[in-house]
C-alpha cells in the first residue's frame, strides 16, 4: 500500500466529516434514510448511499440529513429502500433504488417536491391525503 501524506490524511478526514455532519439533524431538515441491514448491502446500498451524498452535494443541499437504518421490511419488493421526508411533503420510501434512481430522488423529489415514480414507491399517505 502507498504512503500517505499528512495532506492526504486531513484530505481524507475532512471527506469523512463531511459524511459525519449529514448525520445530524435540524428541525427543518430533509431526511433520508437508507435501509443499511445485510439485504439492503447486498442489493448495492453502499453505492446508492454514496450516490445520494454526491447528489446532495452537487445540489447545495446543506440542509440534508441522511442516517443509516436496518432492514426496512420491503425486502421482497426491492431493495435497497431509501425512505425520505421532507418538510411539507408526505413521507415516502422508495424501493430498488440504484445510483441513477438516488439521484432522481434528490433532484425530484428534494428539490423540486415532487414524488418520483416509477414503480420505486413503496409506501405514501393515500390520494386523499395528497394533494395532487
Amino acid at each position: 500500500m502507498a504512503k500517505m501524506s499528512l495532506e492526504d490524511l486531513r484530505k481524507m478526514k475532512d471527506e469523512k466529516k463531511k459524511i459525519l455532519d449529514r448525520r445530524e439533524v435540524g428541525e427543518n431538515d430533509i431526511v433520508i434514510r437508507i435501509g443499511m441491514a445485510t439485504c439492503g448491502i447486498a442489493a448495492g446500498a453502499k453505492k446508492t448511499m454514496e450516490a445520494l451524498f454526491d447528489e446532495i452535494e452537487k445540489q447545495g443541499l446543506n440542509e440534508t440529513t441522511i442516517k443509516q437504518s436496518g432492514c426496512m421490511g420491503y425486502c421482497d419488493k426491492g431493495e435497497p429502500t431509501v425512505e425520505v421526508k421532507v418538510p411539507g411533503m408526505p413521507d415516502t420510501i422508495y424501493g430498488a433504488v440504484n445510483e441513477d434512481f438516488a439521484r432522481r430522488i434528490i433532484k425530484e423529489h428534494c428539490v423540486q417536491r415532487k414524488l418520483v415514480d416509477g414503480g420505486h414507491i413503496f409506501d405514501r399517505p393515500s390520494r386523499d391525503i395528497l394533494k395532487e
